[in-house]
């Protein structure tokens, strides 16, 4: 017995905005869903960064959880070979099939590119292999869409996914005629696809958790929308000849604005959480709303249509940040709340505990009202000190943004009337109102760093070598 995935799509269309519901079942009863468009939260090693299981299950917007598979204490990688075993004795909910995806300095040749095609649906193959024991092949494989930045090569991918099977081919993954009958859904990794595009395989790497001395001297602002055109019409190649009744979720991206757009003109449904979960790393509080609040919109009216897309450095600044940087010392003395939007968070919403430790006869045993929310000062000591709870808190209140963001979403794209045009309008707003640049990332990651290496692991050692060289 294995777990059990339903899709439903509500409304929608092949290349567009979809709106719909992804149900999976276990084998014990549980059932676990996700509305979409929505997320996954990334984790490391399957636990959530920053977050203990009682703080994680406090925190409403974490619903489904991506874990890579590696240990701790062994450093062998794993084979493609015996990736089928490993997913055997697992027993997730989904699996990823391996895809072979090629990662030396671009550009790749014609001959690199059709083997990463083959060796990519023969892994699958493999992974869907049936054989005579109890356990048959999984019907829950999410399968990540090869073909590089080549559109043929991606379009040979996805026509190997559908083609009739014969012969050996067909006895291996018996009974299933084509490959995509044994996939459930398909994924997209953009940080691959957008290293090669922009030639620097550097591009977008402040998403990643790098050490605190590789951080550069000098950070210049790009905007996160740059190619993002190019990566949806990749990702609408891939999904021309595919059913449009399978979930579809996309990993890397920048920020809000290229989910808008990728749900505007490729129809995803599922987006990881990195970039928000790496914010709150590096002392990001996000702080947007979808749609546009109603004060957000006269700076629309009032910028005008030229000057709502400026060019600074290369990066296109839009006005409004979609966070804030509490390592700034303006923060210092600002006892306001992270936000003043009525989501739950334990930033936003503090639990008060069930039970009080008494220290002495003369302490009340009564527990008070529900404290205050944690304000923006009080974070950004925590980050100056070098506290694991300011991360924590960070991301509790980020993910809780997020799912936010995504709520608006699908409340309008399910609003009963509304049409293509306003939905166009409205993410043509926010993507005027709210910065698409790299300037706040940018200048959170340089701070951190400065505070990682004043205080992070290592400091005794970097003093003492500091010292030896005066």
């Amino acid at each position: 017995m294995y777990s059990t995935i339903a899709f439903t799509l509500e409304s929608g269309k092949q290349h567009g905005y979809r709106r719909g519901i992804l149900q999976l079942k276990r084998p014990d009863g549980t059932v676990l869903e996700v509305k979409t468009p929505g997320f996954v939260t990334a984790t490391s090693r399957g636990v959530v960064s920053h977050l203990t299981q009682r703080l994680c299950e406090q925190t409403e917007a974490v619903r489904w959880i991506h874990a890579t598979f590696e240990s701790l204490y062994v450093a062998t990688r794993p084979f493609p070979a015996s990736w089928r075993s490993y997913s055997q004795a697992c027993d997730p909910d989904i699996v990823f099939a391996l895809t072979d995806t090629p990662f030396t300095p671009p550009p790749f040749s014609q001959k690199r590119s059709v083997k990463s095609v083959e060796r990519s649906l023969a892994w699958l193959s493999d992974l869907l292999r049936s054989d005579t024991s109890e356990y048959t092949h999984p019907t829950n494989v999410f399968v990540q869409m090869a073909g590089g930045v080549e559109h043929d090569a991606r379009a040979a991918f996805a026509d190997g996914l559908t083609s009739r099977l014969y012969d050996k081919e067909a006895d291996m993954v018996r009974p299933l005629q084509t490959l995509d009958e044994g996939v459930a859904g398909y994924s997209f990794d953009l940080a691959p696809l957008r290293a090669t595009l922009s030639g620097d395989r550097l591009t977008g790497r402040l998403y990643d958790k790098i050490p605190a001395h590789l951080v550069p001297e000098v950070l210049h602002p790009w905007d996160l929308t740059q190619y993002t055109g190019d990566l949806a019409d990749l990702v609408r190649t891939s999904l021309s000849a595919l059913p449009e009744q399978k979930p579809r979720l996309v990993n890397s991206c920048t920020g809000p604005h290229e989910i808008l757009q990728l749900i505007q003109s490729a129809g995803v449904d599922l987006f990881d959480a990195a970039w928000a979960q790496r914010a709150a790393d590096i002392g990001i509080a996000l702080d947007f709303q979808f749609p546009v609040p109603q004060q957000y919109r006269d700076h629309v009216a009032a910028s005008g249509d030229d000057d709502a897309a400026g060019e600074n450095d290369g990066a296109r600044q839009a006005g409004i940040p979609i966070g804030y940087n509490l390592y700034n010392f303006q923060y210092a003395h600002d006892f306001r709340p992270l936000t003043d939007h009525p989501f739950p968070s334990a930033a936003r919403s503090p639990v008060a505990p069930s039970t009080v430790i008494l220290h002495s006869s003369i302490d009340s045993g009564e527990v008070g009202e529900s404290p205050s929310p944690f304000s923006r000062a009080y974070i950004h000591h925590l980050l100056h000190t070098h506290e694991m709870s300011a991360h924590a808190l960070l991301l509790t209140h980020n993910l809780s943004v997020l799912d936010a963001f995504f709520n608006g979403v699908r409340e309008l794209l399910g609003s009963p009337g509304v049409c293509d045009q306003v939905i166009g309008d409205e993410i043509a707003i926010f993507s005027r109102v709210y910065d698409a640049s790299s300037s706040l990332f940018n200048v959170s990651a340089k701070c951190w760093a400065e505070v990682e290496l004043a205080r992070g692991k290592g400091r005794l050692a970097r003093e003492k070598a500091k010292e030896l060289l005066s």
